[in-house]
């Protein structure tokens, strides 16, 4: 995952919304969207090549989701999956604080990513490259490939964009989808530098991501009510040979927490 957006706490119906997109190569062998055949209880999609996941969802309520941290500098060849950190948090049973104390021990042995995990009561965020654990407060937040709520272009418009529909009685998670389809490239002078050069980081600047070889995968909507309905929508896009994609299947699933 690299961006994330969530209200936290903030609406009169919903305790969670968030919506993200994945980027990611176009080679990545990946599973949609499905209840997994080995962990039943987990709602999520599949990296195929590290076995983990980018966000995930079980019928408990626990949650989570993880975006790199952009730093080609410190990149190790060894590290173990970062996908791995949102999947054990859905399979275990620690309580967030607790689960990213623990990671919070290990961090080092990764390269650098941000986590949020959740459950019924509480939502916490840590990264390995920041200054350790946060319980976080009712709010808008954006997360891309920086600390949480960097001001990169793409995370102001989001954040920006979304108050609109988050605003509203009922929220519509195809006003959700087209703030996350937006592929509008914001001036070079405002762009971060965080080692990749000028070209990428243009191509990674858009809320969207398109180029020949990696773009955005998927873009997801997980709506949590204070009633206990959770709902969570993933739309996947294939490359074409334009260097763009095109959208494919929309999945959804819903269910009550147990």
């Amino acid at each position: 995952m690299c961006l994330i957006f969530f209200s936290y706490n903030q609406h009169t119906d919903y305790r969670l919304i968030l919506a993200a997109n994945r980027d990611e190569y176009y080679e990545r062998p990946t599973q949609a969207l499905d209840f997994w055949d080995d962990t039943p209880h987990i709602l999520a999609g599949r990296d195929l090549r590290g076995n983990g996941t980018w966000m995930g969802i079980t019928r408990t309520g626990r949650w989570a989701a993880i975006t790199n941290f952009r730093d080609p500098a410190s990149l190790k060849a060894d590290a173990p999956s970062r996908g791995m950190l949102v999947s054990n948090f859905l399979i275990g049973e620690a309580s967030p604080e607790a689960y990213l104390e623990h990671i919070s021990s290990i961090g080092h042995r990764y390269n650098g990513f941000n986590l949020l995990v959740g459950d019924a009561s509480t939502l916490c965020y840590y990264s390995n490259r920041g200054n350790g654990i946060q319980k976080m407060n009712p709010g808008l937040y954006g997360l891309s490939n920086h600390l949480i709520d960097t001001p990169w272009p793409k995370v102001k418009k989001g954040k920006a964009d979304l108050e609109i529909p988050l605003a509203r009685k009922e929220i519509d998670f195809k006003d959700i989808f087209q703030i996350l389809e937006n592929k509008d490239h914001p001036p070079d002078e405002t762009l971060p530098d965080t080692g990749v050069g000028l070209t990428w980081e243009r191509i990674l600047s858009p809320l969207f991501v398109t180029s020949d070889i990696y773009g955005t995968r998927s873009s997801s909507v997980l709506l949590m009510e204070k009633t206990g309905k959770i709902s969570f929508w993933e739309r996947t896009f294939i490359p074409n040979h334009h260097g763009d994609a095109d959208a494919g299947e929309t999945r959804k699933f819903s269910f009550v927490v147990v």
